[in-house]
C-alpha cells in the first residue's frame, strides 16, 4: 500500500479566507501531498474567546470553503474535544488514528516564530514533519537569530529547502522550508470590514460570505 502523505493545517479560521486556501494548495503542490486536513481549533489557547466565533460556526465555514476540492478535507478532532486545543495532542491522535499516513504539519513563518510559546513544541517533530511556508521576498529570515533560536528549541532541528530537496527525502529532525504563494489578506482585516458593514465577497469563498451574512457573524467586533 502506498504511503498517504497528509498535510495538517490547524488554525482558528476566524473566519477561513482565500489566503488560507492558497497557502494550503501551495503546500500540497510543493510537498506532493495527497490530502490537506484542515483542523479548526476548538478553544484556541492563544486567542481571547470574546473575539472568536463559536467552534460549530468556524467548523461549518471551513467545510463550506473546502467543499468541491477532493484534496481538501476538514477534521472535527479539536472542535469536539473539550478544553484548550493543543497541536501536539492533535498530531499524536492523528498519528495513532492514521498509522498509514506520513503527517506534514503546515504553518506560516509567523506561526513558526511563535512556537516557543506553544505547549511542548519540541514534541511536534515526533509526530509530523514540520513544513514552514514563506513568501519569496518576505521579511522572514530562516537563517536569522530568531529562526535559529526556534530550531534550537525544537531539539536542534535543521532546514531542508523544498525544492531542491525532494519531499520524500526529509528526515524526522529536518523542517521543510517551502516557498509558497500567498495573498495579502488576514482574518483580522475581514472581521474589521464586517464590523464596518463592508463587503468581504472576494476575500472569502462565496459560500462562506453567504454563511457569515446569514448568521450575522462578526458584526459586533473588529
Amino acid at each position: 500500500m502506498a504511503e498517504l502523505r497528509l498535510g495538517v493545517l490547524g488554525g482558528t479560521f476566524n473566519p477561513i479566507h482565500l489566503g488560507h486556501l492558497v497557502f494550503a494548495d501551495s503546500c500540497r503542490e510543493r510537498l506532493a501531498l495527497d490530502r490537506v486536513l484542515f483542523v479548526p481549533a476548538g478553544a484556541p489557547p492563544h486567542k481571547a474567546a470574546s473575539g472568536v466565533a463559536s467552534a460549530p460556526h468556524r467548523y461549518t465555514m471551513v467545510s463550506l470553503a473546502v467543499a468541491g476540492d477532493p484534496t481538501f478535507v476538514v477534521s472535527s478532532v479539536e472542535t469536539e474535544r473539550p478544553g484548550p486545543s493543543y497541536s501536539v495532542d492533535t498530531l499524536e491522535r492523528l498519528a495513532s488514528e492514521r498509522p498509514e499516513a506520513r503527517l506534514f504539519f503546515l504553518m506560516g513563518s509567523d506561526t513558526f516564530l511563535d512556537l516557543p510559546t506553544w505547549r511542548t513544541p519540541e514534541r511536534l517533530t515526533g509526530w509530523a514533519i514540520l513544513a514552514v511556508g514563506h513568501r519569496a521576498g518576505g521579511a522572514f529570515d530562516p537563517d536569522g537569530p530568531e529562526a535559529r533560536a526556534v530550531l534550537a528549541r525544537l531539539g536542534g532541528a535543521t532546514w531542508r529547502r523544498v525544492p531542491p530537496t525532494a519531499p520524500e527525502a526529509l528526515g524526522p529532525r529536518e523542517l521543510a522550508l517551502v516557498e509558497t504563494r500567498s495573498l495579502p489578506v488576514s482574518a483580522q482585516e475581514i472581521r474589521r470590514c464586517l464590523a464596518m458593514g463592508a463587503s468581504v465577497r472576494y476575500l472569502v469563498p462565496l459560500a462562506v460570505a453567504e454563511y457569515i451574512a446569514q448568521h450575522r457573524l462578526y458584526g459586533g467586533f473588529a
